[in-house]
């Protein structure tokens, strides 16, 4: 395909669908400022997953969302017209995402109450099976639950993006079937491409992109390769993904940990909370905001037309909010 130049009075825009703060108050929001760039940049970041009640999260967006609001790089996404203003500032337009449906405790009006309050997204499941539905790392996956469809529907009519990352196929499969609006998985790499189990399959991204959703390659270097956390590696996810469901239902999303030091210690120290295919390179690597930042020219240097790269940085994931926030 012959190559096209991008405009150089308007950058894409760069949507970067999931990262990690430290999960307590005092995290520095700062951080995010890292993501900045011409054309701007969306972040979405995590504010609890399995072990977090709905107060710990609440809190924690509390205090997250003053410090946002005091940081002019930085400013608080309610809706898709908040990102593209930050597009044309050059800032970070910055949202919220849950990694499990626990934090809502059973209750489906909680997903109205953190969708006020920022939350964009939701996984139904973290690794695990819970209420909702099953892990990616269960023997078994037996899908979603009456609990889980119900879920799904009222995250429909909220206006909350589902993410099947983390999940079980067959909960993913039942996800996109439910789901009236499109399906993500927000941070997951391609398991034709590296075989471990929190990839998808290609059964999964072709359901996924039915829906008119996309696939977030990830930057963890575990589901990358063996533990190859580079663009080199990012972009031979990327082309699979292309080539598979074409490159309107592919984007990018790193899951950095910006406490990834302390997350390595913690795998360290226990071991045995991990399967292998966590532990057996030691500490993981993940592809810093920095690296992100060059996943643009390296698309451009493969080949890809400027209109595809736009779409993979940031124009997918923009459609997708368009189509199911409120």
């Amino acid at each position: 395909m012959p190559k096209e130049n991008l405009s150089p009075r308007r950058p894409p825009l760069l949507w970067e669908q999931h990262c990690c703060l430290p999960l307590e108050r005092r995290a520095d929001v700062g951080e995010l400022a890292r993501y900045r760039r011409p054309g701007g940049s969306f972040v979405s970041v995590n504010v609890g997953y399995a072990p977090h009640g709905a107060d710990e999260v609440t809190g924690l967006i509390a205090s997250w969302r003053k410090r946002i609001d005091a940081d002019d790089r930085l400013r608080p996404a309610v809706t898709v017209d908040d990102v593209n203003a930050a597009g044309r500032a050059g800032d970070v337009a910055v949202a919220f995402d849950l990694e499990d449906s626990g934090p809502l405790e059973g209750r489906l009006d909680r997903v109205r109450e953190f969708y006020d309050l920022g939350v964009r997204t939701l996984l139904p499941s973290y690794n695990n099976r819970n209420a909702a539905g099953g892990g990616c790392l269960d023997e078994v996956d037996e899908g979603l639950t009456p609990y889980g469809r119900a879920l799904i529907r009222e995250m429909n009519a909220v206006g909350m993006v589902t993410d099947g990352s983390h999940c079980g196929a067959r909960t993913g499969l039942d996800m996109c079937e439910v789901s009236e609006r499109p399906v993500i998985y927000s941070h997951s790499c391609m398991r034709a491409v590296w075989d471990h189990p929190r990839n998808i399959t290609d059964e999964q991204a072709e359901a996924c992109a039915a829906t008119g959703g996309v696939v977030g390659i990830t930057g963890v270097g575990i589901f990358l390769g063996p533990n190859e956390a580079t663009v080199e590696a990012l972009v031979r996810h990327i082309d699979h993904a292309v080539d598979l469901v074409g490159p309107e239902h592919v984007g990018l999303s790193t899951d950095y940990p910006f406490d990834h030091e302390d997350f390595n210690a913690m795998l360290a120290q226990n071991p045995e909370l991990f399967p292998d295919c966590f532990t057996r390179w030691g500490e993981i690597d993940f592809l810093p905001p920095e690296g992100l930042l060059t996943v643009e020219d390296a698309l451009l240097a493969r080949g890809y037309p400027g209109s595809a790269v736009s779409a993979i940085l940031g124009g997918n994931f923009r459609r997708v909010a368009q189509q199911v926030w409120r």
